[in-house]
C-alpha cells in the first residue's frame, strides 16, 4: 500500500488537541505513521510536500513535522511532467498547491491520498479525473477496520 500524506495531515497531530475532530485524525494519522513505520505501508512524500512545510510561520511546528517527514520511504521531485499534470489537475477546479500534490500522488503511484481537507475530499468525490483515489485519515483507516472484520 503506498500512501501520499498531504501537509494537512502531516500537521493534525500538532494542531488543538481539545478539539474533538483533530484528537480523532491525529490518532488516525499516529496509527497511519505507525503501520509505515512498521514496514506494512510506503509512506510516499514530494518536494512540494517540503516547500510547504517550509511556509509554515511557526519554526517549532516546521521542526516537528520535519522531524515525520524524515521517515518517507520515497520523496517525488516535482519534474515537468507533474506540473504539466497539475496545470490538467487545476483546469478540473482544483487550487494550485492541491493539484501539484495530486500530480504527485498519480505520478507516484500511490494507492490513496490522504488529507483532512473537506473541501478538496468533496471535490475530488465529484470528478473523474484523477488517477488517485482521496480520502480522510480518519475514514479510510475505519474502512480499513471494517474490512477486516
Amino acid at each position: 500500500m503506498r500512501i501520499y500524506l498531504d501537509v494537512c495531515c502531516l500537521n493534525r497531530p500538532f494542531d488543538d488537541q481539545t478539539v474533538d475532530r483533530n484528537y480523532m485524525e491525529s490518532k488516525a494519522v499516529l496509527v497511519i505513521l505507525s503501520r509505515m513505520e512498521e514496514g506494512e505501508w510506503k509512506w510516499v512524500s514530494s518536494e512540494i510536500v517540503d516547500y510547504e512545510i517550509s511556509k509554515t510561520p511557526n519554526v517549532r511546528r516546521i521542526q516537528n513535522i520535519n522531524q515525520l517527514i524524515g521517515n518517507a520511504d520515497e520523496c517525488i521531485a516535482v519534474t515537468r511532467e507533474i506540473v504539466n499534470r497539475a496545470k490538467e489537475i487545476e483546469t478540473v477546479g482544483f487550487e494550485p498547491f492541491d493539484a501539484i500534490h495530486l500530480a504527485c500522488a498519480e505520478h507516484a503511484k500511490a494507492d490513496i491520498f490522504l488529507t483532512t481537507d473537506d473541501k478538496l475530499i468533496r471535490k475530488a468525490s465529484q470528478k473523474k479525473e484523477l488517477d488517485v483515489r482521496i480520502s480522510n485519515p480518519l475514514d479510510w483507516l475505519q474502512e480499513g477496520f471494517q474490512d477486516e472484520d
